[in-house]
């Protein structure tokens, strides 16, 4: 057993604990503790409180300088970056005016990725993994939900999934896959049956069988699955124990309500969400997940974050990061950004990237700064957490701690 370990003294420490999963927050509620350490114990913490009263003999410190703000690892809990090539030629158009269907027929959009993602070797997805969550990591991110859903058909969809499993065994963050094979229809199918029977009868198991991943996702929206049509692929993967997310209400409604019906984790998207899927998601104990990222790559309205906050509901935060609507990546910039446009407290921005993401994941293991938690955590060169939110991802973590371990500074 390790020697436990001090780690500070940081100017002020937001443990992110305690708080309520669903409805708004204030900041006046927000816990913070000035001048304080936390005793890390075997990768986990131990305790935490004011770095003179922490201190003692028994413990090895590892002093921290300067004046420092100190969070839970961030948590971004829906990406895309197992991708093969670029879309730029997409986004120039689009910015020029192009619409959706014309950049399609023009031989761009999702199934442009497809294409590349397809061309791909497993070591070359791999590469890409590494790079994309390294900067992740810099950015303050600890664990990151990384999809499939380039592949559309069972090897390919196998491919990527096998390629985040092996950079999941020795990457700095964890990542957490899911299968996303119902994306879109893919164009070449030519098997007998339809290419969700295929998914449902011969991939999902195999997911099971080589333990891949445990989550399944799938976008419903008119130029993908319907409600109806999705249902069948839900059906199956809770019958194997699968946790569910759910691509919801992006452009046309109607996912929500199927994210409801399923008991999913969370539903992803929802710009388009009305009064009325508020509602019956306020009421729920279906996270709702706000993807800035795609809004301000595609142009489009936010996430109604205020008003599911409102109404009760619970929101959690993420980048969408992926090559087509949402290549920023950069979460804090993200939801710095939707803070301000749906005005939204300090605390509640980062509910949304720690403890409340945490729980779109069903991890509940990390997300706070508390006894027991992984002793995830990251710290800015500031003595006031307000400046975070204030530079809109402009000031950048100063260090990055993954369970216990500085692996960034």
């Amino acid at each position: 057993m390790d020697k436990p370990i001090l780690i500070g003294p940081f100017a002020q420490l937001l443990p992110m604990s305690k708080l309520p999963l669903k409805g708004s927050l204030k900041d006046d509620k927000l816990p913070i503790i000035e001048n304080a350490g936390i005793v890390v114990s075997n990768g986990k913490v131990e305790r935490i409180g004011t770095f003179k009263e922490l201190n003692s003999r028994d413990l090895d410190v590892h002093r921290v300088e300067g004046s420092h703000v100190c969070l839970p690892g961030f948590i971004d809990a829906h990406t895309h970056i197992c991708f093969g090539g670029t879309r730029a030629r997409d986004y120039a158009m689009r910015n020029a005016g192009v619409s959706y269907l014309e950049i399609a027929k023009a031989g761009g959009g999702i199934w442009d990725t497809v294409t590349q993602t397809r061309k791909a070797s497993q070591e070359e997805l791999e590469a890409g993994i590494i790079r994309r969550s390294n900067t992740h990591l810099k950015n303050g991110i600890t664990t990151l939900e990384v999809k499939s859903g380039y592949g559309l058909s069972v090897e390919e969809e196998l491919k990527m999934l096998r390629a985040i499993n092996k950079i999941n065994q020795n990457a700095s963050v964890d990542l957490i896959p899911t299968c996303l094979a119902a994306h879109m229809k893919p164009k070449d199918w030519v098997g007998e049956g339809n290419y969700l029977d295929e998914i449902i009868n011969s991939l999902l198991p195999k997911l099971i069988e080589e333990g891949l991943t445990n989550r399944v996702d799938a976008f419903i929206e008119e130029s993908a699955f319907s409600p109806m049509e999705i249902k069948p692929y839900f059906q199956k993967a809770k019958s194997l124990g699968m946790d569910i997310t759910v691509h919801a209400d992006q452009f046309t409604t109607g996912g929500s309500e199927v994210a409801i019906e399923f008991g999913a984790l969370s539903a992803d998207h929802l710009e388009a969400s009305t009064e009325k899927e508020i509602e019956l998601l306020a009421k729920s104990n279906v996270i709702a997940m706000a993807l800035p990222g795609a809004s301000i790559g595609l142009g489009c309205d936010f996430t109604p974050a205020r008003k599911l906050l409102d109404a009760g509901g619970a929101l959690a935060i993420a980048s969408d990061h992926n090559p087509g609507s949402a290549p920023m990546g950069d979460l804090l910039t993200q939801a710095s950004i939707l803070g301000t446009f749906e005005k939204l407290s300090n605390t509640e921005v980062l509910a949304g990237i720690t403890t409340r993401a945490a729980a779109a994941l069903n991890l509940s293991d990390r997300g706070s700064i508390e006894h027991g938690m992984i002793a995830d955590f990251v710290s800015f060169p500031t003595n006031n957490y307000q400046e975070i939110t204030y530079h809109q991802g402009q000031l950048k973590p100063s260090n990055v701690w993954k369970a216990g371990k500085l692996i960034f500074e």
